[in-house]
């Protein structure tokens, strides 16, 4: 049996305060996966969300949160260098002004990393592929931050 040491470290960062994206996920990422493993990351990735304690932030039907998954899977694929999927679909993704209506804690931030961390782990890429990705998805989940922890 092996384990994965591989650690990928959540940076804390103060409410407001807005990391800066130095680059995006690599194309290598969507080529080692393909589009069918990019969309199964997204909805393996979903799976666990709807089980946590951020459920609420989710669509509760079935149809509507297969929907979610499918932009969200759409969005990642884009960016990574694929198909503007979601541009076209969708329009420019402004991802802060889409998730303003949610209420995201630096608490929530911290559920929905963890568990895309859980999925990334699994993937069969290699480590520096799976880190290219996290540091990004750890700058990108503090500019969706939008509410302070409730009193």
């Amino acid at each position: 049996m092996t384990f994965n040491t591989l650690e990928l470290e959540i940076t804390n960062f103060e409410l407001g305060e807005r990391g800066e994206v130095t680059h995006k996920p690599s194309i290598t990422l969507l080529n080692a996966l393909g589009e069918d493993g990019m969309r199964k990351m997204v909805s393996d990735f979903y799976d666990l969300l709807i089980k946590s304690e951020i459920a609420d932030l989710f669509p509760q039907d079935e149809k509507i949160f297969a929907m979610a998954k499918k932009h969200s899977a759409d969005f990642f694929i884009q960016l990574c260098g694929g198909p503007e999927y979601f541009n076209k679909e969708r329009g420019a993704p402004r991802l802060a002004a889409r998730h303003m209506a949610f209420k995201i804690t630096p608490n929530g931030r911290i559920v929905w990393l963890e568990c895309f961390r859980e999925v990334i782990l699994k993937l069969d890429i290699s480590d520096d592929l799976k880190i290219n990705f996290w540091k990004y998805l750890d700058v990108f989940s503090n500019w969706m931050t939008n509410s302070p922890e409730d009193g």
